[in-house]
Formats: C-alpha cells, structure tokens, sequence
C-alpha cells in the first residue's frame, strides 16, 4: 500500500507546484504591467510639465547651473570694401540668462538678425580681420540682441548724443538685469 500512497501524493504535489508557479507568473506579469502603465503616465506628464514650464515661465537658474546657449543661423554678408567683392560668413550664438529670455530673443530674431547683418556690411574685410574688430562686433550685436528687453549700451555716443538733443526722461536699464549675457562667434569666415 505504501507504492499506491506514494503515486498519489506525487500528483498532489505537482498539481501544487504547477499552481504556485502559475501564481508567481501571473503575479510577476501584472507587476511588470503596472509598472509599465505607471512609468508610461509619469513620464508623459513631466513632458507636460515641461512643455507647460517652458511656455509660461521658467525655473530661475541655480548657481552652477549650465548656461543657456541660442544659436543664430549663419549670415552670409557683403562686407564695405571697395569694390564689393568681400564677404563674410558669420555664426554667432548668444548666451542667455534662461529659456525664457531665449523664446523672447527668438520672438524678435528677424530684427536682430537684420540688425546684424547691418552692422556687419558696414565693416571692411581688413577691419574684420583683426581681433578688436571681431571685439566691437560683439559688443554691437550684444547691444543689438540686448534692444528688446530695453537695454541699451551705456557709452553707445550716438544714443548719448540723441539723448541730449531730446532730453528724454527715461534712461536705458542697468545691464546687470540683462537677459543676454554674452555673444560669442561659432564661425567667422572672410573671403
């Protein structure tokens, strides 16, 4: 009798093991599920979060945070040689303050870029060529990129001049606030 009590506990025993091993399946299957539904819906709403931080308002940078680069399509510009056989190709980026300052620059690149590209055909190939050239460039642009959040340059003489003639009661912002904090050449070509 020993043998026939033997055969049916097998049985029992496999019917059990089978079941747990189904447990443990189904369970692990709607673990990894949940896990997936849960990882899928936290991550499509930090892109909301992100999309909705980045059009209405940005969080203020931490000390040590990297710095906000907006590159500005290459220019193509015919320079003020005699002649007019000069051009120069320049690529310039500006570094902000954040991305907001960066949409508001973007809302206003047509102007800057026509400003630019204004002051650059005003020069000659000789006067590009040497760094304080490049230098007073810069610092044009940087006035220029700096106009529509109403800064202006503090020694700009035609301003100073024009500013005298009218007497004007407002005066241009202190630039510590300035949004734009730098402008930096990514490729300057002459030929």
């Amino acid at each position: 009798m020993s043998a026939p009590e033997a055969s049916s506990a097998k049985p029992k025993s496999n019917k059990k093991l089978i079941i747990i091993v189904l447990a443990v399946v189904v369970l692990l299957a709607a673990a990894g599920g949940g896990a997936l539904f849960f990882l899928k819906k936290s991550h499509g709403d930090d892109e909301d979060e992100e999309a909705a931080e980045t059009s209405h308002s940005a969080p203020a940078k931490a000390d040590g945070a990297p710095p906000t680069f907006l590159p500005i399509e290459n220019m193509v510009v015919n320079l003020a040689d005699p002649g007019g056989d000069r051009f120069a190709q320049i690529g310039i980026t500006l570094q902000v303050a954040d991305a907001k300052a960066s949409d508001q620059l973007k809302a206003h690149m047509p102007t800057i870029r026509s400003a630019i590209l204004l002051l650059a055909s005003q020069r000659t190939a000789e006067e590009l060529l040497q760094r304080d050239g490049k230098e007073k460039l810069a610092k044009d642009v940087f006035a220029e990129a700096s106009r529509p959040f109403g800064y202006a340059p503090e020694d700009d003489e035609d301003e100073a001049a024009d500013a005298k003639k009218k007497k004007k009661k407002s005066k241009p912002k202190n630039q510590a606030g300035n949004p734009v904090k730098g402008v930096f050449f990514s490729s300057f070509i002459i030929q």
